[in-house]
């Protein structure tokens, strides 16, 4: 079992016990670097953080492959990567980029195994007359369509 393996293994077993976490991003590199990304149905704490960290630790021989370990939460600004991170986020606004360049502001009103929808209003010129009116715009996007997705935080 390569040394990435086993951290895979560890990384999997500790987050099986702890149901509400799951792993976005797992990276090592050439000098035993280890960095582990992670997210939560309701967020990840400090404590959670600290927890996988010590399960990884504690299985892994410094004797055997020196190591260091980071294990931190996707950050705010972070991309969305997986399906699971959309559905926690139904209700909130994203700035979705398509593959096609076309950027979307808008409302997560759903998502599911094959994408999401989006709503929003838009002003745009009045059929009849002058001047602008609001109208209200959807769209139903497959995943293979979004190159990014970011959460929009507004205070």
């Amino acid at each position: 079992m390569t040394f990435k393996e086993k951290v895979e293994r560890l990384l999997d077993a500790a987050i099986l016990e702890r149901s509400h976490l799951f792993l976005i991003d797992l990276k090592i590199d050439e000098a035993n670097k280890i960095n582990v990304v992670l997210d939560g149905d309701n967020g990840v704490n400090l404590q959670d953080c600290i927890d996988i960290s010590r399960v990884v630790e504690q299985e892994l021989d410094r004797e055997e492959n020196d190591f260091s370990l980071e294990v931190a939460s996707a950050g705010v600004s972070s991309p969305l990567k997986l399906v699971r991170q959309y559905k926690k986020n139904i209700g909130r606004k994203l700035k979705v980029k398509t593959t096609e360049d076309q950027e979307i502001e808008a409302d997560l009103v759903d998502a599911d195994e094959s994408g999401i929808s989006l709503e929003w209003k838009a002003r745009e010129p009045k059929k009849i007359g002058k001047g602008k009116e609001t109208v209200e715009k959807s769209v139903n996007l497959p995943y293979s369509e979004i190159k990014e997705a970011i959460v929009v935080i507004s205070f």
